[in-house]
């Protein structure tokens, strides 16, 4: 009797997986197609652009400010301005979001007010940019007598980024084990203790995609920069930093629009790509060194 109920179940096993096995299949097929289909368009898409841009850029391009006199183009003023606005709009957003989603996420009792942000976060994070670009104009540029310049574009950056922050880094305070918490509060840490020493350096990964991705949406940022830091990139940068950050300058992004639309100078265009996508992968790979050095200072260890 027990050897006809296993071969009874042995054979509905069977059954179940012949049943299932082509359809995985053609799942898994579509997944990796379409996998390897994401895989190869950036691969073209770098490709092409370094092809392009690379026989571009000398060091006079990347050395100079640009002068119509002579005919010459030079993107260095571009850089330092994209530098300046990158820097500062993460020194500005990593602290207020991070610390606002630690708040959410281990202090906040009230559930609706924490779920009342998180759609208030996912709805900002969908807005067209230009509308942030118009809101920073009237408020930084306007309302507060900053006028068109590179802290108006940082503060309005800042604003911009900080959902995508708040949101990762909640999704990643999310994904540590509660089994953290309890044990580290089992043997007497404060909160903040267990926040700072557990929490923090668990959920570090999470945290740096949002950086990542955070830079991303910076240096990819034309339309509200255009409106609150201006599109002058003519000379060098003056002065102190804090001269510079106050007044108005072009970033690599702006020039890249500039130059591909405004003027049809499509070579010059992918130049400018060029060198945005090398400080692109320098920056994410210095993110990720910090990171991993920060770790490693921690003591903390993947699981």
């Amino acid at each position: 009797m027990q050897n006809e109920r296993e071969n009874k179940l042995s054979n509905d096993v069977k059954i179940t997986d012949i049943k299932k096995r082509p359809m995985e299949k053609l799942l898994y097929s579509v997944i990796y197609l379409l996998s390897g289909s994401v895989i190869l368009l950036v691969i073209y898409f770098i490709a092409t652009i370094l092809i392009r841009g690379l026989p571009q850029i000398s060091w006079e391009f990347l050395s100079t400010a640009p002068n119509p006199i002579k005919h010459t183009i030079g993107i260095l003023p571009s850089i330092i301005n994209t530098l300046y606005i990158i820097v500062f709009t993460l020194i500005l957003c990593v602290p207020i979001g991070v610390g606002g989603a630690i708040y959410l996420n281990e202090y906040a009792k009230n559930k609706k007010f924490v779920e009342i942000i998180e759609f208030a976060a996912e709805t900002l994070s969908g807005i067209p940019s230009i509308l942030y670009g118009v809101f920073g104009y009237v408020v930084f540029c306007l309302l507060l007598d900053l006028k068109v310049s590179l802290i108006a574009g940082i503060l309005t950056l800042t604003i911009m980024v900080l959902p995508i922050m708040i949101r990762t880094t909640q999704e990643a305070l999310k994904a540590v084990p509660k089994s953290y918490r309890e044990g580290a509060l089992g043997m007497g840490a404060t909160k903040w203790y267990m926040v700072r020493t557990i929490l923090l350096p668990s959920s570090l990964k999470g945290i740096l995609t949002g950086i990542i991705l955070s830079i991303g949406r910076m240096v990819s940022e034309s339309a509200a920069l255009l409106l609150v830091a201006g599109g002058s990139a003519m000379y060098m940068p003056k002065g102190s930093i804090f001269d510079q950050l106050g007044s108005s300058g072009s970033t690599l992004s702006v020039e890249l629009y500039r130059y591909a639309y405004s003027r049809g100078e499509t070579e010059v265009a992918f130049g400018i790509a060029a060198v945005l996508l090398i400080i692109v992968i320098s920056l994410n790979l210095l993110t990720r060194y910090v990171a991993k050095k920060i770790q490693a200072s921690g003591g903390t260890k993947e699981s």
